[in-house]
């Protein structure tokens, strides 16, 4: 697995404590859940410790977004509805929740294979140049602002990406986890 795109302490302290807050659980709990001290928790939330790449994976699981509610389902049924290439993806793990029709029909496997797989696999050098610079985008703030950047193509892979200009952005699903919505706004 690569790690590269693993996000950083302090998002991650960010996203742990908001996870936490909006289930209303405790820094005990989540240690529990985990196989930590409760001080650990607490270190990892302030940004005063970075996770092992295995405690990594084990908040990654914790905290991706999953589609559980209505609301949740109704936002990736209008993503797949959509008539323009984009695609819903945990912004934690980078997972694929949804992806739209015109986005599949470029893919060259079905989509349904990709949903659930991290697409990171498949960045183009643009995609992880800004991903790179989130947090200085205030990304990680709340009601951040979308992300718009060109990016070359890369078309020899079972998910291409189009040379085009991306727009990303963040939405809150109602467990309070966070998505990205990834749209193709232009050639």
């Amino acid at each position: 697995m690569n790690h590269a795109h693993l996000p950083d302490t302090r998002q991650i302290g960010r996203s742990l404590r908001l996870w936490r807050s909006l289930r209303r659980l405790k820094q005990e709990a989540v240690a529990t859940m985990v196989g930590v001290s409760q001080t650990t928790v607490s270190r990892w939330e302030s940004g005063q410790l970075a996770p092992s790449l295995h405690e990594q994976q084990a908040l990654r699981a914790l905290l991706a977004a999953r589609l559980d509610s209505a609301a949740d389902f109704a936002l990736a049924r209008m993503v797949a509805g959509a008539g323009t290439p984009m695609h819903l993806i945990c912004d934690f793990s980078h997972r694929l929740l949804a992806l739209s029709r015109p986005r599949e029909r470029v893919c060259r496997v079905p989509g349904s294979t990709l949903i659930g797989r991290p697409l990171w696999c498949y960045a183009t050098p643009q995609i992880v140049a800004h991903e790179a610079r989130l947090d200085e985008l205030g990304w990680y703030e709340p009601g951040p602002a979308a992300v718009e950047f060109d990016t070359e193509a890369a078309i020899d892979q079972e998910m291409p990406i189009e040379r085009s200009r991306m727009r990303w952005v963040r939405l809150q699903l109602s467990d309070g986890s966070f998505v990205r919505l990834t749209e193709n706004v232009g050639a």
